[in-house]
């Protein structure tokens, strides 16, 4: 079997999150915009759509709850629907094996957490053997505060996130890069 094929991993993106008392609805416009292109770019290029869901046991993830679904306004086809539980899209999931099996081996990754499940992920993957390529702009997360009581912005979180991935475990690329390199 040959490894040449791509797939989009859209990590979290669900209505889990405006249920959190962290949320944050400012930074949703443009989250949801660059994410959308991303996707109907992929699904143009062809590229294969796994959509994954966190789920917890109680509250805003659980499935009773009716939150576990995509985000909306955003539309997604995807050509495979996880359900996790860790912050690893491949942890205890059938992940790795249906990639393996469809021969991909480039994965592009966006979504909500950017500093939580979407750079897990990312390090996993990279770990694992995939190529990977981090789209920042299409990730989400909100201002947090640092045990020391200083805030954090919602874009320093990103900065810090793309320092530590890029060169060690994802190529970094804005939103165009991105849909241009699902061309290549």
């Amino acid at each position: 079997m040959s490894y040449n094929s791509h797939a989009l991993l859209i990590i979290d993106v669900q209505e889990s999150f405006r249920h959190r008392d962290y949320y944050q609805e400012h930074y949703l416009p443009d989250f949801i915009d660059n994410i959308q292109k991303l996707i109907t770019a992929a699904k143009q290029e062809g590229i294969k759509l796994v959509q994954i869901f966190h789920t917890e046991p109680e509250g805003a993830f659980s499935k009773s709850s009716g939150f576990v679904k995509t985000l909306s306004p955003i539309t997604v086809t995807p050509d495979l629907v996880i359900e996790k539980t860790r912050h690893s899209a491949f942890a205890g999931t059938a992940l790795d094996i249906w990639l393996k099996e469809n021969g991909i081996n480039e994965l592009t990754i966006c979504g909500i957490r950017t500093e939580q499940c979407c750079e897990t992920t990312t390090r996993h993957a990279s770990d694992i053997g995939y190529k990977v390529n981090y789209v920042t702009d299409a990730t989400l997360t909100f201002d947090m505060q640092h045990p020391d009581g200083s805030a954090l912005s919602a874009d320093q979180i990103k900065h810090r996130t793309e320092t530590v991935l890029s060169k060690r475990f994802a190529t970094i690329r804005s939103l165009d890069d991105a849909i241009s390199h699902f061309g290549d």
